[in-house]
């Protein structure tokens, strides 16, 4: 487990931007009884969909400037840019450099992509948290987000009627924050519950990668698809995240009554209600979004913020976020907002 604790450093403003086009689970080539039995199991009625053309780094993009216009930002006082996604615009260069070019932001910008799955916004955050805590680096532009329904098949009603897209930018910055608390952990056990088999180096492409193939009941996934054990994933869930959050209450000497929101990664209604109840925690303080929005991935925890805390968080506000996704990579934070600016949601 790593722990780390950050003082004098924070979240300062957040946005958030999904595409215009939406994806209803309603309309989903399933007898009725096991659609609404679909639905009411993992509580996503639709998805926002990306175009064909509209890539991860788009809705980023857009989330970023609605945040640097919303809060006045000067853009030359952004020292470093991370961007995380599953889904980058290529292999090399890094979609953070063309993002810096596109948002033009100095030359002077550093710039990092990371890659992680629906853990990735706490990882990432830690990450911009603990470069914003270098004497030489005063703010930092963390964008987080992934077009997962790139890499699902809709011949699929296994990981199709999850996943929509989404893109999202805040800004961490120096400033008077009391203490933040983060707490990290992998395991690599999960190597294949979680996977898109043939889009990397292990499995080399081929033109059989591109083949639908007939799955488990009459499902359909090439092997660039990606592809879920949803058992696997749920009993992993459901027995690690309740113990890495109480650890994280335990460091933070809080228990469920003191903080005012837990925003988790929005995986499945089921899941997510299950955990909060071994948890002890209100749902009150659970918000929700994936009914609108789906599994948006890496972006699911800032997307949640963005949608469904808008003019919440005014005063002072603790929050604990959580997330955990594929090589069972978890994370969770304990953190206090005290001058965190919403911007609203946008389309695009």
């Amino acid at each position: 487990m790593a722990l780390l604790k950050f003082n004098n450093v924070g979240m300062t403003s957040i946005s958030g931007c999904v595409p215009s086009k939406i994806s209803s689970n309603l309309d989903l080539d399933m007898p009725e009884e096991a659609l609404e039995k679909l639905i009411g199991s993992i509580g996503i009625k639709e998805k926002r969909i990306a175009d064909a053309d509209v890539t991860s780094s788009d809705l980023c993009y857009k989330a970023a400037v609605k945040l640097l216009e919303d809060n006045k930002v000067d853009i030359s006082s952004i020292d470093m840019l991370l961007f995380l996604s599953l889904t980058p615009d290529y292999i090399t260069p890094p979609t953070s450099a063309v993002l810096q070019q596109k948002l033009g932001l100095p030359k002077s910008t550093a710039c990092l992509d990371l890659s992680l799955a629906c853990s990735g916004f706490v990882y990432a955050l830690s990450t911009a948290f603990a470069y914003a805590s270098n004497p030489g680096i005063n703010k930092v532009l963390l964008l987080v987000g992934d077009t997962v329904s790139k890499l699902v098949n809709p011949r699929d009603n296994v990981n199709f009627p999850l996943y929509g897209d989404a893109g999202t930018a805040c800004l961490v910055e120096k400033g008077d924050f009391d203490e933040s608390i983060f707490i990290l952990s992998s395991d690599g056990a999960g190597e294949k519950s979680n996977i898109v088999p043939h889009r990397g180096f292990r499995n080399i492409l081929t033109s059989d990668s591109l083949i639908d193939k007939e799955r488990e009941n009459g499902n359909f996934r090439k092997d660039i698809n990606l592809t879920m054990d949803g058992m696997d994933t749920f009993s992993n869930a459901i027995r690690n995240v309740p113990k890495q959050v109480k650890q994280l209450m335990k460091e933070s000497d809080i228990t469920p009554d003191d903080f005012d929101y837990l925003v988790s990664h929005q995986s499945n209604r089921y899941m997510m209600e299950f955990i909060m109840k071994r948890l002890n925690v209100d749902l009150d303080k659970v918000p929700f979004c994936l009914e609108k929005y789906g599994n948006t991935g890496c972006a699911s925890v800032p997307l949640t913020i963005v949608s469904e805390l808008e003019g919440k968080l005014t005063g002072e506000k603790k929050l604990l976020l959580t997330a955990i996704g594929a090589g069972w990579s978890m994370a969770s934070a304990y953190l206090k907002a005290k001058v965190l600016k919403i911007s609203p949601l946008i389309e695009y």
